[in-house]
């Protein structure tokens, strides 16, 4: 008799714990280096604009050149999150990048400097741009500017090369 009621316990344990372990349908199931697929290949920053600012009043970005430089810079960035851009002067900077799905703002490239001896993992400061628009040949990036108590934005247009 104890055995009659022992097992429908057991079952009932058993589909108890198979029913929380499962993920729920409507949990987000995006993660930080999510969605790399777009973004992967050669680009080239063919316009750069500017909203809440005027041209020239940001004298360096991602603490190199002025904006300025960076337009008709290449691009490379692997599906494994390395990369390297390349000003037209020559300079070239190697980094490592990812796509964060989960800001509350929208979707997020970010990416960071690697310099020779460095690991990505032990790199913690980077950069981070909103991702107005990318179809897989045209992305258009922007980069938030503190003006006073305000935003800005520094707006990067991108055409895929390769």
């Amino acid at each position: 008799m104890k055995n009659l009621f022992r097992i429908p316990f057991i079952v009932a344990l058993f589909a108890f714990v198979v029913c929380s372990c499962s993920t729920p349908k409507n949990a987000a199931t995006s993660t930080p280096s999510a969605s790399r697929g777009k973004f992967t290949g050669t680009w080239t920053i063919t316009a750069i604009s500017y909203d809440g600012l005027i041209e020239n009043a940001v004298q360096n970005v991602f603490d190199q050149a002025p904006p300025s430089a960076f337009r008709g810079s290449t691009w490379q960035l692997t599906n494994s999150g390395n990369g390297i851009y390349t000003l037209t002067n020559g300079a070239s900077q190697t980094i490592f990048w990812s796509v964060n799905n989960t800001d509350p703002n929208g979707q997020m490239f970010q990416f960071k400097k690697i310099y020779q001896g460095d690991k990505a993992k032990n790199v913690t400061a980077g950069y981070q741009l909103y991702v107005v628009s990318n179809d897989g040949n045209h992305m258009t990036l922007k980069s938030p500017v503190t003006v006073g108590n305000s935003t800005a934005y520094i707006i990067y247009d991108f055409s895929k090369t390769k």
